[in-house]
């Protein structure tokens, strides 16, 4: 069994942010990989385990210049990766992400593509899914759980009211949630066996993309960015006999009653 896990080098989220004179967010300093990716990539390893061959390829798509969040998931034990990097990707929104991703895998054609269900440092959301309409595949997101039988694939959809049981044949995306697995560390053996495992760059052009990524594909422009306001010290009251009426007034005031 081939799987594709989709992961994304971030900004390390203890160092300060910062942001570029695009408003883009500032890459230039130490990358990890997501920590919501580590599930997909465990997920992933578990799954070809059980299905006792196939690999676990890994996609992402940055910049090259920094490769120690996708070492960091062929140490836990992904056999290869995929990182398209180019300057032209810089400005690229999430439809043109997810155009570039659908490239790259079907380079690999999988039997399953995992993705966590947001990356950290962009919580759109939207392009796992973008990525399956894209490659033609049906799509489940919140998987809680997993379960792969024959060519079809089971999972626990997470809902706010439980989850709900539901199969697709495979091919097919899945998004699966931070609790489906218990993400392993790599060993020494891995992170050292990582440092030879094949990593092949690719550029747009190799792709045969262009127009749909950079700020000129963009279908979203980000005008400004501004810090969140302060939140406000809330009113106090001591209850002087009134109280339910002070909570009857308020609560007319912002149109609950």
């Amino acid at each position: 069994m081939n799987i594709v896990v989709c992961v994304k080098q971030i900004p390390d989220p203890a160092a300060p942010q910062s942001f570029d004179g695009s408003h883009n967010l500032n890459r230039s300093g130490k990358l990890i990989l997501d920590e919501a990716d580590t599930y997909g990539v465990e997920m992933a390893l578990q799954l070809v385990d059980k299905a006792g061959s196939g690999e676990v390829t890994v996609v992402s798509m940055g910049s090259a210049a920094d490769l120690a969040g996708v070492r960091n998931a062929l140490a836990m034990g992904a056999a290869k990766a995929i990182m398209v990097s180019d300057d032209a990707l810089r400005g690229t929104d999430a439809l043109g992400t997810a155009k570039v991703l659908a490239e790259a895998i079907k380079r690999v054609n999988p039997d399953l593509v995992l993705c966590a269900t947001e990356s950290s440092d962009g919580y759109t959301g939207t392009t796992p899914v973008q990525v399956a309409e894209l490659l033609g595949l049906p799509s489940i997101t919140f998987a809680k759980s997993v379960t792969v039988d024959g060519s079809t694939v089971k999972v626990d959809r997470q809902t706010e009211a439980g989850y709900d049981e539901v199969t697709s044949p495979l091919p097919c995306l899945l998004t699966v949630t931070a609790g489906v697995v218990e993400p392993r560390y790599a060993s020494f053996k891995g992170i050292m066996a990582a440092k030879s495992k094949p990593v092949e760059i690719l550029s747009i052009g190799d792709l045969g993309l262009g127009a749909v990524t950079g700020p000129a594909g963009a279908r979203q422009q980000i005008i400004s960015v501004v810090a969140a306001e302060s939140r406000a010290a809330g009113e106090k009251h001591v209850d002087d006999g009134n109280a339910a009426q002070e909570i009857i007034t308020f609560l007319e005031s912002i149109k609950v009653l």
